[in-house]
């Protein structure tokens, strides 16, 4: 007598039963397949689903073997209901498939094991098909090698990936060939497939147009249409496992990190090793006995087994918060914090006692305290950050503390102005870099010094020198403002040079070097040096409006009120400097001239 099987569709999914027909383990048998699991594919498939296409596949697949006569393939049962599709995640379509198999006298085949307990609850014969390792390489990951970080594919667009390191990496060609659509949607079918049958393999997310995988320690995204303009796939995996030890730390920094530091904000900007360095330190933590847990979404953080890793419970990340609130590690790793719930949440966690690292997004150490602004109290920032540690090109560019104090704001004079004000400290000398505070109903992030010039800075500002003498002739002196940001200052015979016609050779130097440049003139000396000029202060309808004379145009100034400096400006055309009266300078400028203090230019 034939032997009878009937298939669910987590098993046709896993492309499972064409590979037992192969094995000779289904050998002359007959497959029912029921037309409940093809509508669920069909449906899948419609919705952008790439478990929809594996399944559709791998059902072609096994008519294929049908064909060549070894197995007998027939397809029976109803289409499944509207009701039935919506209730599909309920057991629906499940309860239907059992009931089908048990109305053939068939053996009922699952990879899912809600399913095959089920079945034999309802004495059902089930074969189980647990997953296994997978022993082939997915054709994907062949464009691989160990110092890949990332690899790129599109359809109509030649293989591409990232060989290098966080910060240094450069986009190679891998084949000259451009891929097809067809290629890509075989990789997707074969990633999916193994994702379902590997035990280190998992779909992360699974949406209309966008498939997350997560197969051992390679993330992968498959895009489509509409989601995307073309077919797309993007693997991704850390090429290194980097030890605290690694990075060049002091030791007042290693100190604070395994002693005293318990709200950590790790920033940078993508790419930079955020992730890697979290990674660190929470082996860090967990070297020292604590108890460490994650919160990712997708889950790729690469830690040791005794660092469980927790994804969005039920597709909300608050949930898995209230989840760790009762099971209370000593610190949590939160990769990565975007929304403005992410921020609440990692204050919630904080201020219930349990030690926080939270990964953000920002292009300057400064901007991940300000993402916190507005989010939660102010007052409470401190308690919930209280280091800030910036990553670039894997390496730690900048590292603040952050402490509250009661103090006349930098730039203020008058006693009675004192506050709380939140100052944002260089970790290493101690000496405030910014001050956070509110200023009637603003909330004022006030840079209190220009701090020193990093490394990178410092190459880049020779860069731009080099380049603008090769170009323009001319010698010039540059202040950086950021990695990203400087200022040139140039003799005024030497700027229509520097800028070129319709801006065309400062362009050129700002792509080439990818940055900012703003020039200006040279700032005089002589008998000039250190003049200094009051200036009243007059209101239009926008501005706030300092006159300093027409013969001042272009001329850098540094604006003090009193003995306190306030800020630095070019003199416009007209001889005057403009400020928004909205703005929190333009504020401030105005609350001081109502306590009569003086306002004055010096002219370096």
């Amino acid at each position: 007598m034939t032997k009878v099987y009937v298939p669910d569709t987590s098993v046709v999914v896993d492309g499972r039963v064409t590979r037992l027909v192969d094995g000779g383990e289904l050998r002359d048998c007959e497959i029912i397949v029921p037309n409940l699991v093809v509508a669920e594919l069909e449906h899948q498939a419609n919705s952008g689903k790439d478990s929809g296409y594996s399944g559709l596949a791998e059902l072609r697949r096994l008519r294929n073997l049908a064909d060549e006569g070894r197995v007998k393939l027939s397809f029976v049962g109803e289409r499944p209901t509207a009701d039935q599709l919506a209730g599909a995640e309920f057991g629906a379509i499940d309860a239907a498939i059992r009931d089908l198999a048990r109305e053939h006298g068939a053996a009922l085949i699952t990879s899912d094991m809600v399913m095959a307990e089920t079945g034999r609850v309802e004495g059902l014969e089930v074969m189980y098909l647990k997953p296994l390792p997978v022993e082939r390489k997915p054709k994907l990951l062949e464009y691989f090698d160990p110092n890949t970080m990332s690899v790129h594919l599109k359809d109509c667009v030649r293989p591409m990936a990232k060989v290098g390191r966080p910060g240094k990496f450069e986009l190679k060609v891998l084949d000259e060939r451009p891929l097809t659509e067809g290629q890509l949607r075989e990789m997707a079918r074969e990633i999916v497939e193994i994702a379902r049958q590997d035990p280190d393999g998992f779909i992360e997310l699974e949406r209309e147009g966008i498939t997350i995988v997560q197969f051992r320690e390679y993330r992968i995204a498959i895009a489509r249409p509409p989601f995307s303009d073309g077919f797309e796939i993007t693997a991704v995996r850390p090429i290194a496992e980097v030890k605290l030890e690694d990075y060049r730390l002091s030791d007042k920094l290693k100190e604070r990190l395994s002693k005293r530091a318990e709200g950590v904000l790790i920033a940078g900007p993508p790419g930079a090793g955020k992730s890697t360095f979290a990674q660190a330190l929470a082996e860090l933590y967990r070297s020292q006995d604590k108890i460490v847990k994650t919160m990712e979404s997708p889950r790729d953080l690469q830690v040791s087994d005794e660092i469980t890793q927790y994804s969005p419970l039920e597709g909300d990340m608050e949930k898995t918060a209230d989840v760790l609130l009762l099971v209370r590690p000593d610190y949590t790793i939160y990769d990565e914090m975007r929304k403005t719930r992410d921020f609440q949440i990692f204050a919630d966690m904080r201020l219930a006692g349990i030690g926080m690292v939270g990964v953000v997004h920002a292009t300057r150490a400064i901007d991940a305290i300000q993402r916190l602004i507005g989010r939660v109290e102010l007052g409470m920032i401190p308690m919930i950050a209280d280091t800030v540690i910036f990553i670039k090109d894997g390496e730690i560019r900048e590292v603040y503390a952050l402490k509250s104090v009661v103090k006349v704001p930098h730039g203020m004079m008058e006693a009675d102005l004192a506050r709380p004000i939140i100052q944002v400290c260089d970790f290493e000398t101690d000496e405030p870099v910014y001050e956070i505070y509110s200023f009637g109903e603003e909330i004022v992030v006030m840079p209190v010094r220009r701090r020193a010039p990093t490394r990178a800075e410092r190459k880049m500002a020779e860069d731009i020198r080099r380049e603008i003498k090769r170009r323009a002739r001319a010698d010039v002196e540059v202040e950086m403002l950021s990695e990203s940001e400087a200022i040139v200052r140039a003799d005024q015979e030497f700027i229509p040079r520097i800028i070129g016609r319709g801006g065309s050779t400062v362009d050129a130097i700002q792509r080439r070097l990818g940055v900012r440049i703003d020039v200006r003139e040279r700032e005089r000396g002589g008998a000039e040096a250190q003049e200094a000029l009051e200036v009243g202060l007059q209101e239009t309808k926008d501005h706030l409006v300092l006159t300093l004379g027409a013969e001042h145009r272009g001329r850098n100034v540094e604006i003090h009120a009193g003995d306190a400096f306030l800020f630095r400006a070019t003199v416009g055309v007209r001889g005057d400097i403009r400020i928004e009266k909205g703005s929190e300078l333009g504020k401030q400028l105005r609350n001081l001239t109502k306590q009569s203090v003086p306002i004055h230019a010096v002219f370096a």
